[in-house]
């Protein structure tokens, strides 16, 4: 198998900012296709895999990145349904449509040896397309799209079909479909329903479009950052609730209820913080549900009230949008192409990758929606 040589910001020492190294890429083996990245969206979860705080990070050296888009530039022995050329998205995982969960609509949840060896980083076969100095280097999530390149099997890829703005489309792939997911294969948001969305990063915000989407009547969004909140207005948010970091997480029930009596009908927690998730079920209302959308810290526990539970509210939690991104990602496309997303609209700014970690610095300051990383 011939390779050739990318830059691509690696994580060599956990807590260290990412390096900008020359990385060999291999050929795409069979059913792999071979994408040059045009974008790669900068995530909260990137900056748990710097910390060493990500639980699919074995541990450095890695080539962070995952939300993406680009071009096919080569395809692997019997890879038919992509070709040299072709605007795709990356989609975070890939699902093998044969298992029981995947029979069961919950491709998310796939429990296929292959899939689950590339969360780690790994191909089905147990190997890397990468190596620095010479030595393998997994990709993370199994894309490492903050590189000029990825190399990921053909089931994680969607086409995009005609004209596409692939910076702005990049952000599909894990804020957009996470978000929206949230609201529309999670919770289910009906027609007239009342939101509360705690958190409006790229995620946050695509809460906030889902919640439009489904046809909420009130919806609250609640940062600590003033234009997150202002961005949310944008992104169609009837409320604000400016937070700050110092108050009383369990003030929020109370501030909830000032604009909604009876409390909100569904709460999403965007942030990742357990006391946050306790404070957005209490205030739902009794029936009411709160979707646990941010990931938090491994091995962290909420403190839930049961009397929150026993009055028949729901707590759920979701993994990247809980859909198929087969099935989610061009629906998504579509509701872009129409007008009524605005993926583009999450992105703060654009920088090259030589800049990777001055975008990390404002996403981990909380002063940007989302950078995208442009090559």
């Amino acid at each position: 198998m011939t390779t050739m040589k990318m830059r691509a910001a690696v994580l060599a020492e956990f807590g260290a900012p990412l390096e900008v190294r020359e990385v060999e890429v291999a050929d795409p083996g069979p059913g792999e296709v071979r994408v040059r990245v045009a974008a790669s969206g900068v995530c909260g979860s990137d900056l748990k895999a710097v910390d060493g705080a990500s639980p699919v990070v074995a541990g450095p050296p890695v080539v962070c990145g995952h939300e993406s888009s680009g071009t096919v530039e080569a395809v692997g022995a019997g890879v038919t349904a992509f070709a040299p050329g072709d605007p795709v998205l990356i989609a975070l995982n890939r699902s093998c449509g044969r298992c029981r969960m995947c029979g069961r609509g919950g491709g998310h949840l796939c429990t296929d040896g292959a899939r689950l060896r590339a969360i780690m980083g790994l191909m089905p076969d147990g190997s890397t397309r990468l190596r620095l100095d010479g030595e393998a280097i997994r990709p993370y999530l199994g894309i490492g799209a903050f590189a000029e390149y990825a190399v990921v099997h053909e089931r994680q890829l969607v086409g995009l079909s005609g004209e596409a703005d692939l910076v702005a489309m990049s952000v599909l792939g894990c804020a957009v479909v996470t978000g929206v997911g949230a609201v529309l294969n999670t919770a289910r948001v009906e027609a007239g329903a009342t939101v509360l969305v705690v958190g409006c990063g790229g995620v946050g915000l695509s809460v906030v479009q889902g919640a439009v989407l489904a046809g909420a009547s009130r919806v609250i969004a609640a940062d600590i950052a003033r234009p997150k909140l202002t961005a949310a207005e944008l992104f169609g948010a009837t409320d604000t609730l400016p937070i700050s970091a110092a108050s009383d997480p369990a003030d929020l029930g109370t501030r909830v209820r000032d604009l909604l009596p009876d409390g909100a009908d569904h709460a999403f927690d965007v942030t990742g913080v357990p006391s946050v998730l306790a404070a957005a079920l209490a205030a739902t209302r009794p029936g009411g549900t709160t979707v646990m959308v941010g990931s938090p810290p491994p091995g962290s526990t909420a403190a839930v009230p049961t009397g929150a539970l026993f009055a028949s509210r729901r707590l759920m939690g979701c993994q990247g949008g809980d859909g198929s991104p087969a099935a989610d990602l061009p629906r998504l496309v579509d509701l872009c192409r129409s007008g009524r997303l605005d993926p583009g609209g999450l992105i703060s700014e654009q920088v090259g990758l030589d800049d990777i970690n001055d975008a990390i610095d404002q996403v981990r300051a909380g002063e940007v929606v989302r950078s995208v990383v442009v090559f």
